[in-house]
């Protein structure tokens, strides 16, 4: 089975640059998307052999998530249930037989940290969710958890320490989530790959010079160690500032 996961910065103006022929070319079974920054009636997707599920946000233009899945889900959460965090409609959940699959985008921790206190309460109380919902059964989530964890999976390491998505507070977040038995399948696979992200600033020419850094995951409950038989980041794919990830699984 074949999962990708896509933060689109606007699915839009992505679908404009080459969504539906990437869409179609790579068949996932799972297609996850976030930061689709839309309201519910202002897209029309067609998307035969998919069921659809929608995340929006609450403020217009803003964050969002999406799950296109080729097989109809058990059931289907949206938000971790907690109120302060489930306005801007960053996650979305579905139940399939064996395991729960989860997108989400992390709250960024803006310019000068100034959400960081916020986004440390989410981190732990994300956490809580996806250990209860392992409870029942695996869970695969993946998104733009916004923080890359090692030096190895950002450009230039020793400037970008105190900014957001690479301060000591949110990468020891990512430590606690793989403490709690996740596993980083990209790292499973290619733990010593340098240089491969998933996110470029618009700025300075960053995607031409590679001056990236990898903060879109697909992560994966221990127990389904086994079944993981291969994961991508396909740096070729552009659209956004971001570019797809992908999960093979039996």
């Amino acid at each position: 089975m074949k999962l990708i996961s896509w933060n689109v910065n606007g699915l839009r103006a992505v679908m404009g640059k080459g969504f539906m022929d990437f869409f179609n070319q790579i068949d996932a079974d799972i297609f996850c998307l976030q930061e689709t920054k839309l309201q519910e009636g202002q897209i029309e997707m067609n998307l035969p052999g998919y069921y659809q599920y929608w995340n929006y946000a609450e403020k217009k233009g803003y964050s969002g998530t999406a799950i296109f899945s080729k097989n109809e889900a058990l059931n289907v959460s949206y938000g971790i249930g907690i109120e302060e965090h489930d306005h801007e409609g960053r996650v979305i959940t579905l139940e399939f037989d064996d395991y729960y699959v989860v997108t989400v985008y992390t709250p960024n921790s803006q310019d000068e940290l100034k959400r960081l206190d916020y986004r440390m309460k989410w981190e732990d109380d994300f956490l809580d969710y996806l250990k209860g919902l392992e409870t029942k059964k695996s869970v695969i989530f993946c998104g733009d958890l916004n923080v890359a964890h090692k030096e190895i999976d950002i450009k230039n390491p020793k400037t970008n320490r105190r900014n957001a998505g690479f301060t000591d507070e949110e990468r020891s977040k990512m430590d606690a989530v793989i403490e709690a038995g996740f596993i980083d399948t990209f790292r499973y696979f290619y733990p010593e790959m340098a240089e491969i992200y998933s996110w470029w600033s618009y700025r300075f020419k960053a995607r031409e010079r590679n001056a990236g850094w990898r903060i879109d995951y697909f992560m994966a409950s221990s127990a389904l160690k086994d079944r993981l038989t291969g994961a991508k980041i396909h740096t070729d794919v552009l659209g956004s500032d971001h570019c797809p990830v992908e999960l093979v699984i039996e």
